[in-house]
C-alpha cells in the first residue's frame, strides 16, 4: 500500500512533537490552530492510525507517530539539502561548464578566466574542447558545447555573437630581419617578400584573404602551413614572413622571432563568444560567460 503524505503534513508532525502542543506548533508554523489540526487529521486518515494522543493538558506522540517522526525528520532534512544544492546550482556555484574554443583562445583567454572563476566557484566542473572554427560552430549549434570562443563568424540566424576584444594582426618575422625594427608594417610587404600562409580551414585564413582582396594585393604563398606553430617555425628558418593574429602567437615558439602590427591604422580581427539562439544555458555557464566579459580589455 502506498501512503500519500505531503511535506507540509510531515512538517506539522515534527513541529507538534517539538512544541508539545497544537497551539505552539501552529504559532511557529504561522497557521491557525484549526488549520494545523485539520492537516494532522488528514495525515492520520491517510495512515489509518492516530499519530498523537490528545487530552486537555497535553499531546503525546503514539508509537506509529514516533516511527513516522524519524522518517519525517529524515525526509525534511533531505529535502532541505536538495533545495540547498539546487540553490547553489541556480547561483552558478555547482554544475558543469562546457566550452569550445579555437586553439588560440584556449591558450590566450581561457586559462586566466578559468582561474579567476574557480576562485569563487570551486565546485564547478569544466569540460574544455579545442576545435577548429567550423567544428566549433557545429558543436555550439548542436548543443555539444554551451558556447564557443572564436573569431567573429559569418552571420547565422541560429547563432549569437558577443564580441570580447579586437585582436590585432601582426607581421611575424625573424628578429634579425630589418623590418623587425619598425613600429608597424604595411600589408603590401606580404606581396613583396616570400609569404608563409595558413592552410584553408583555419579561422585565420579568410580574415587575411579578405584583407588581400580589399587592398587589391596579389599575394602568393610560398608555403601554406598547417598550423600557427608550423607557420612560425618556417619563418624562423628564414623561409618567409607571415601574418597572424596576436592572440594566436601563444601557440608558437616565438624565440628569435618578432611580431609587429600590420597596417596603418592597425588591422584587427574580432574575437568573442558564440551561443545558440533560443538555448537556455545553465547558471554556471552564464556566470563563466560574465567572467569572460568582465575581463575584456
Amino acid at each position: 500500500m502506498r501512503l500519500n503524505l505531503s511535506l507540509r503534513q510531515l512538517e506539522v508532525i515534527v513541529e507538534v512533537d517539538e512544541a508539545g502542543s497544537f497551539r505552539a506548533a501552529a504559532r511557529k508554523l504561522g497557521v491557525s490552530q484549526p488549520a494545523l489540526s485539520r492537516t494532522l487529521r488528514l495525515a492520520e486518515e491517510a495512515l489509518g492510525t492516530r499519530l498523537f494522543d490528545r487530552d486537555t493538558r497535553r499531546v503525546t506522540i503514539t508509537p506509529a507517530g514516533q516511527e513516522l517522526l524519524h522518517i519525517a525528520r529524515r525526509v525534511l532534512g533531505d529535502f532541505d539539502s536538495a533545495l540547498s544544492e539546487l540553490g547553489h546550482f541556480m547561483k552558478g556555484y555547482r554544475g558543469q561548464v562546457n566550452v569550445a574554443a579555437l586553439p588560440s583562445m584556449s591558450v590566450a583567454l581561457l586559462p586566466s578566466a578559468v582561474a579567476t572563476f574557480r576562485q569563487q566557484h570551486p565546485q564547478v566542473e569544466f569540460k574544455l574542447q579545442e576545435l577548429a572554427a567550423e567544428a566549433l560552430l557545429a558543436a555550439v549549434e548542436e548543443g555539444r558545447a554551451d558556447f564557443g570562443l572564436c573569431a567573429k563568424p559569418a552571420p547565422d540566424q541560429r547563432l549569437r555573437y558577443e564580441p570580447l576584444q579586437d585582436d590585432p594582426m601582426m607581421l611575424v618575422c625573424r628578429e634579425d630581419d630589418p623590418v623587425a625594427a619598425r613600429a608597424n608594417a604595411p600589408w603590401s610587404i606580404l606581396a613583396e617578400r616570400p609569404y608563409i600562409g595558413i592552410q584553408s580551414g583555419s579561422s585565420i585564413r579568410p580574415i587575411i584573404d579578405s584583407v588581400f582582396v580589399r587592398k587589391r594585393l596579389a599575394v602568393r604563398a610560398a608555403f601554406d602551413a598547417p598550423s600557427v606553430a608550423a607557420c612560425c617555425a618556417l619563418v624562423k628558418e628564414g623561409l618567409g614572413i607571415a601574418a597572424l593574429p596576436r592572440l594566436s602567437l601563444g601557440l608558437a615558439d616565438m624565440r628569435d622571432l618578432a611580431a609587429i602590427p600590420l597596417g596603418q591604422p592597425a588591422t584587427f580581427r574580432s574575437v568573442g563568444i558564440v551561443t545558440r539562439i533560443g538555448r537556455t544555458l545553465a547558471p554556471a555557464s552564464l556566470a563563466f560567460m560574465r567572467t569572460l566579459i568582465q575581463q575584456r580589455p
